[in-house]
């Protein structure tokens, strides 16, 4: 179980006391076996005291503040990197589609199987996708960047209150020269805030993926280092985050999978995805 502690437009404050009835009251439920753990995801940093076994992992969360207008937002990304990159998305003549429908979830998943397999990652199902759209309706976009009708790259973003959440995004690397996320991004941005919306969430990246923070803080976004803090009890230990020297593992494991053919790394996802996603 997961637990999100407030909404990242309006972080939350929480007193002392209220933060040690909700812990003492999720300790409850691990007694009572209901849970293998109980992971918790502050946007503020906290302490807590806790009798079960508590794991830790960090990561890097970017937030782009949508107050100011969008001419100073625009002027406000990397000159080289971001501007000339949405700059040079119009000018090559991408085009641009949105919505929910099945056929544009097979072009999102197409590019994403794409993404995944360079990364050496298993793709998610794509159930798990549609279980999203059905969830999320109206709140929840594919968005996607043509060339000469050709897709070249797509985001998935999700409204929760006053913030848009980029939650996916996906290219063919050929095309990565287009700029077709940066795009898909800027696009996003201007109707979050035409929409009266308050942030606009690039969400995690993992403290040592220095390519992907890099590409995030081009985006003029303030950072910050979010901890989440999983615990369970001492016989339930596998509840835990992947300890460093089993790192080793997982980077063999993505070597491998950048080389499995396409229905057999999307086997791999439907089996692994709730594991290791």
């Amino acid at each position: 179980m997961s637990l999100p502690f407030s909404d990242h437009c309006e972080p939350l404050a929480y007193t002392a006391l209220e933060l040690h009835c909700v812990v003492s009251a999720l300790q409850q439920e691990l007694r009572r076996g209901k849970f293998l753990y109980v992971e918790i995801r502050p946007i503020q940093q906290i302490e807590y005291a806790t009798s079960f076994h508590c794991s830790n992992h960090s990561y890097c969360l970017h937030q782009l503040d949508l107050k100011p207008d969008l001419d100073t937002l625009f002027n406000s990304f990397h000159k080289d990197s971001t501007q000339r990159k949405v700059r040079r998305a119009r000018r090559d003549g991408l085009t641009y589609e949105e919505g929910r429908s099945e056929s544009l979830l097979e072009v999102f998943y197409r590019l994403l199987l794409l993404t995944r397999r360079r990364h050496g990652l298993p793709p998610q199902p794509r159930s798990w996708f549609r279980n999203l759209i059905d969830c999320f309706a109206e709140a929840l976009k594919i968005r996607v960047a043509f060339k000469n009708n050709l897709p070249v790259a797509a985001i998935l973003t999700i409204r929760n209150k006053r913030t848009l959440l980029y939650k996916y995004g996906c290219s063919d690397k050929q095309f990565h020269n287009l700029g077709g996320i940066h795009l898909l991004l800027w696009r996003a941005i201007q109707e979050a805030k035409e929409d009266g919306l308050c942030m606009f969430d690039f969400g995690r990246s993992d403290l040592e993926n220095a390519g992907l923070i890099k590409f995030k803080d081009r985006w003029g976004c303030a950072n910050s280092v979010m901890t989440y803090r999983r615990f369970s009890s001492l016989e339930h230990l596998r509840g835990s985050f992947l300890p460093p020297n089993m790192e080793w593992a997982a980077r063999s494991a993505r070597r491998m999978l950048s080389y499995l053919p396409d229905s057999v790394l999307c086997s791999a996802g439907d089996l692994l995805y709730r594991h290791l996603g």
